[in-house]
């Protein structure tokens, strides 16, 4: 029932989402979820919101010990890729932002914003400079 579910998800939205990943009950797929792909050694937490386009890639094999995991409360900009290095696991903290189109290739810390080809983290800007605006 699982892969008949993968392949009609592939068939209706161009997604890949393996059976063998975990994903919390709780993420919200933007834009339908179009175009996603995710490697089964994935496992999402809760409150994720992922837009379209996103590719999790791995070089491992299936049930590996190495992971790339999202924390809680991550939102994933369209097109962004998150690539781990060959037999190497990837952490994405809790809250964290990725920018569209980033490709990740680095652990993200907890609360942070990470943007650019490679993605680069970017500081927050000063309450006084917010007012200005």
């Amino acid at each position: 029932m699982a892969r008949l579910l993968k392949a009609l998800n592939f068939f209706l939205y161009k997604a890949v989402l393996p059976y063998e990943a975990e994903i919390a009950p709780d993420i919200e797929f933007c834009h339908y979820g179009l175009g996603v792909v995710i490697h089964p050694n994935v496992k999402i937490g809760r409150r994720v919101k992922i837009y379209h386009e996103v590719t999790w890639a791995a070089t491992t094999w299936i049930g590996s010990p190495h992971y790339i995991e999202i924390g809680d409360d991550v939102m994933i900009g369209a097109g962004a890729k998150i690539i781990a290095k060959p037999d190497c696991g990837l952490r994405i903290g809790n809250g964290a932002r990725i920018g569209a189109n980033a490709v990740v290739t680095k652990d993200v810390a907890d609360g942070e914003t990470v943007v650019g080809v490679p993605a680069r983290p970017i500081k927050a800007p000063s309450a006084q400079n917010e007012s200005a605006f």
